[in-house]
């Protein structure tokens, strides 16, 4: 008994020897891994490298093969998957076991390290191998911090699902985890699980899962704030008009749409959200709860805000436009056939005009869910309602939806989901047209850091780039993915790997709704963080994506 409890230290000590020098020896520049080299990989669209992150670590990653791992729930089998000569260690995770996962512990965090970013590198053999198969992986992360239960730091990472290579002996790099905050010096704890029970995994067939890369990284900037004062301040809009930035918001008592307290306030910065004039009121109904919805600009450059007004006598949307973005004026208020939950940003459609999307339901289990367009060709004087999906269930139900038009008649545009659970169908929906928006598809996307997170998007004209930004309530994370939107147009489940802007409350409810807008090469996020009864508006400011080298 003492001999095997003498073996299982060895390798222990073995593993944390390993594992702690790996970190501590590397290089400051970046260590390219087996999983990276141009001649061994076939990177899914899903997880390429697109741009360049708006933060790089400074400390090369660490990386936990096979061997450092073992065997934490089910019975995974560590096998060679071997081809000629060539014998790489991997542990077998089966396509049709749930419950198999292996772990390691990492150690040695850098001292200057906030959060880390983990990735798996997975390979096959067999011949079943095909895109037009995907598999599901999600990690399991936590600290063991003196003082505190090993549970305490305990984060259940989303699923994650990827298409499969073209072929057996293809190499994957897939990111589980892209900000998990850290204590330095303290053991980091990595358990890897594949979900083959999950509705996304269609690959019955085992998998191997060869390492684990962990990267460090640092904390994202600040955000600046926009307003603080006491007071739930939340749903803001913020919009560039030339070089100015105008952010509109509602102030109540609370997380309430309808309260008569709750009014929309705007103010302005010319320094990129540094400063802000003093506050103006935009609305302030008597009997009535304001509350800013969406935003654009319309044919001459100024600011359209649409503010919803509900109150005992009624539901209304009522749009605002603005030069200065301090005095405002009321210029319509449309009589649809529908009635929106909301309204949402406005943007340009060559031989339309302005269109927004809307969306309406009960967010109850039922059928009495929609969306659709909103049109106008007169520069939002007057509006046309045309609805694109009824009857539709809550968990088939895009909300908030955001859209950017590409050109050539196609317009992209992601959509919240209310679903809850914890599978890869909790994921945004995106939504494409080619024909102008007179008609349009919807699918599912691989996007599931999201709890409740309203979608906002940019579209650079100088690379070609999108970015979606959303706030992941719970965790409370502002995240961004960049693609080439020409990659993802057609396969929605493309879209790579998110990495963090901005760190707010994780007061699920009290914090989130992003709304990005951009001047020159830099973009502005805004979204509002705190505890109720008292919420902050603030504003991220980030570098645009560039193109990857």
């Amino acid at each position: 008994m003492s001999r095997a409890i003498g073996v299982v230290y060895l390798c222990w000590s073995l593993l944390v020897t390993t594992v702690a020098a790996a970190w501590a020896d590397a290089p400051v520049e970046s260590v390219e891994s087996p999983g990276e080299a141009k001649s061994a990989v076939d990177k899914s669209d899903a997880q390429g490298d697109e741009v360049r992150n708006a933060r790089t670590a400074k400390h090369s990653p660490v990386y936990l093969t096979a061997n450092n791992m073992s065997i934490a729930t089910g019975k995974p089998s560590l096998v060679l998957m071997s081809s000629v000569s060539t014998h790489i260690p991997v542990w077998s995770l089966s396509g049709g076991t749930p419950g198999q996962s292996v772990a390691g512990f990492v150690t040695g965090i850098p001292s200057d390290c906030d959060a880390v970013k983990v990735e798996i590198v997975v390979t096959t053999t067999d011949k079943a191998t095909s895109p037009d198969h995907e598999d599901v992986y999600r990690v399991h992360l936590t600290q063991m911090v003196d003082g505190e239960p090993f549970t305490a730091r305990y984060v259940l990472g989303k699923p994650v699902r990827t298409a499969l290579p073209a072929g057996p002996l293809h190499t994957r790099t897939i990111g589980l985890e892209s900000y998990y905050e850290v204590v330095p010096g303290t053991p980091l704890y990595v358990r890897i699980q594949r979900e083959p029970t999950d509705p996304g995994d269609s690959f019955t067939r085992p998998t191997g899962l060869a390492m684990v890369k962990v990267t460090p990284l640092e904390a994202p900037e600040k955000a600046h704030v926009v307003q603080d004062v006491s007071g739930y301040n939340s749903w803001q809009m913020i919009q560039a008009i030339g070089e100015k930035l105008v952010c509109a918001y509602s102030r109540g008592s609370g997380h309430t749409i309808n309260e008569d307290a709750r009014a929309v306030y705007a103010r302005t910065s010319t320094d990129g959200g540094k400063t802000w004039t003093p506050e103006s009121v935009v609305a302030d109904s008597p009997g009535f709860g304001d509350v800013t919805v969406g935003k654009g600009l319309d044919s001459k450059g100024a600011m359209l805000l649409w503010i919803r007004r509900v109150g005992a006598k009624g539901w209304f949307h009522d749009l605002y436009r603005t030069t200065d973005g301090v005095t405002y004026e009321l210029i319509a208020t449309p009589d649809l056939p529908v009635r929106p939950v909301q309204v949402t940003d406005i943007f340009s459609v060559p031989t339309v005009g302005l269109m927004a999307l809307w969306f309406g339901g009960d967010y109850r289990e039922s059928t009495n869910h929609s969306w659709g367009t909103l049109t106008s060709s007169d520069d939002g004087a007057t509006w046309k309602q045309t609805t694109i999906e009824s009857e539709l269930p809550k968990d088939q139900w895009p909300t908030e939806p955001a859209a950017v038009y590409l050109g050539d008649g196609r317009i992209l545009a992601i959509g919240r989901t209310e679903m809850g659970g914890n599978s890869t169908m909790r994921s945004q929906f995106q939504m494409v047209s080619t024909d102008y928006g007179k008609t349009w598809t919807r699918e599912k996307t691989n996007i599931g850091d999201v709890h409740l997170s309203t979608p906002t998007l940019i579209l650079d004209t100088k690379t070609g780039l999108l970015s979606n930004y959303h706030f992941e309530r719970g965790r409370g994370i502002l995240w961004r993915r960049v693609v080439d939107p020409n990659k993802v147009f057609d396969h929605p489940r493309r879209w790579p790997a998110s990495e963090a802007i901005a760190i707010g409350s994780q007061v699920a409810l009290d914090t989130g709704n992003a709304n990005a807008t951009a001047i020159g090469e830099t973009h502005y996020i805004s979204f509002y963080s705190g505890k109720a009864p008292d919420t902050s508006v603030l504003v991220s400011e980030v570098p645009a994506p560039r193109s990857g080298e």
